[in-house]
């Protein structure tokens, strides 16, 4: 049997299916605040759990990672809702640390949990800015936002890239540390991590091919008035929070080595 810190800190770093409790609290909570404090604090608890765990992270806990982290990725093919989407993917990206807890510090670990969640709180905040428009943050119901908003266009893709783990962006770092030091631990390991992260970029690609794809349609505009997009200042406020995730990947590069 496994220590019961260890099965405790798999519920705040999600493994199925301890993560049913994350993905159920974060549905139901409404407020966007509320919901970037979740994604904020949640795997935090998980590594605080871990740290006072007195025994090592067992080879099958590994594979119980990367089986919860490569279910969660697939089923993001299938998902329409933005903020499902949002917290699938934090899910599947958090069961990914677990790989990295027999030789990183904890320290790094905190580091690698705020990066995987730092574009995760833009993309809710993104998700209430469709709902507002909208009245859901659902893709197929509206196309054609790069035409009709895009300012907002054009955030919301270079925060979905962040989110996905594309170069420059901490995800991609952290991803390629693991793809790195997990041939050592488990061969297979670097084979499906590469698998998962090919499904996060398809994911990726189809809820954005269903939000800012094709003509706008007549639903998005109210009255004769078009939809509000973003201002000059709110559009700033998003790409120095994405520049700022850029230059914190320096902090990443040292350890690649």
């Amino acid at each position: 049997m496994p220590d019961i810190t260890l099965l405790l800190a798999a519920l705040f770093l999600p493994l199925f299916p301890f993560s049913m409790v994350f993905n159920a609290v974060f549905d139901r909570l409404q407020h966007v605040a509320l919901r970037s404090l979740l994604l904020i604090v949640w795997p935090h608890i998980g590594l605080a759990i871990l740290q006072s765990s007195e025994s090592g992270v067992p080879t099958w806990f590994m594979t119980w990672a990367l089986a919860t982290s490569l279910l969660y990725a697939f089923r993001m093919l299938a998902l329409r809702g933005v903020g499902q989407w949002t917290s699938f993917l934090a899910t599947s990206m958090w069961a990914t640390i677990w790989l990295a807890t027999t030789d990183t510090s904890q320290e790094m670990l905190q580091f690698y949990a705020l990066a995987i969640s730092a574009p995760l709180v833009l993309l809710a905040f993104l998700s209430v800015g469709l709902e507002k428009r909208f009245g859901a943050a659902y893709t197929g119901l509206y196309g054609g936002l790069a035409q009709s908003i895009p300012r907002f266009t054009g955030v919301l893709v270079f925060v979905i890239l962040a989110a996905i783990a594309t170069p420059l962006f901490p995800g991609f770092f952290i991803m390629l540390k693991l793809i790195l030091n997990s041939s050592a631990l488990m061969p297979v390991a670097t084979f499906v991590l590469l698998g998962i992260w090919l499904l996060w970029s398809w994911a990726g690609v189809r809820l954005l091919q269903g939000l800012i794809v094709g003509t706008a349609s007549q639903s998005e505009v109210t009255g004769t008035t078009a939809l509000k997009d973003f201002n000059l200042i709110t559009s700033w406020s998003y790409a120095i929070g994405l520049i700022a995730l850029v230059f914190s990947s320096l902090y990443l590069t040292g350890g690649l080595s």
